[in-house]
């Protein structure tokens, strides 16, 4: 699993009711983080829960001192989780981008719900919104810093560049 992580002062994200084909919001953050979270082929319910843990603790946010040393568990942030196969593209051939390395979508789903289910027993429910996995999505954002973060599970380290 990758994770593409960035600090925000805001972000939200959007899709068009197929009903009414009218724009709602699907989740909307203030402080904290935008998470892209793209599946890959061989991940488990390990990498979810690793990323999980992780990205809850992870400190890229200010102390009083200025310094990178605070996270979303010190600072009461909360996270936005938008899914994004596209996170596993293959650009080393052609000009087309491959998606082979993209779990299939129920694997990716599951994987994806289960990341953010863990995430909320880490930080709260109330802290955790997500987009709509498979969607059509509008995602804006506030990058702060700009700190942007790349996570992958323990599993990807071990398999074969891309």
């Amino acid at each position: 699993m990758r994770l593409l992580i960035q600090r925000v002062s805001q972000a939200r994200v959007t899709i068009e009711d197929p009903s009414t084909q009218a724009t709602c919001v699907r989740g909307e953050i203030d402080d904290g983080l935008l998470i892209l979270c793209g599946v890959r082929h061989g991940d488990s319910e390990t990498d979810a829960v690793y990323l999980a843990s992780r990205t809850a603790r992870l400190r890229i946010f200010n102390d009083d001192a200025g310094k990178m040393n605070l996270s979303l568990l010190d600072t009461g942030g909360s996270a936005l989780i938008v899914s994004q196969f596209t996170l596993h593209a293959d650009t080393r051939k052609g000009n087309r981008p491959s998606y082979g390395h993209a779990a299939e979508p129920a694997l990716a789903e599951q994987l994806y719900n289960l990341f953010v289910a863990d995430l909320r027993l880490h930080l709260g429910e109330k802290h955790v919104q997500t987009g709509e996995f498979a969607a059509m999505m509008q995602v804006e954002l506030v990058n702060n810093g700009p700190v942007t973060v790349m996570l992958k599970s323990k599993n990807e380290y071990h398999q074969s560049a891309d």
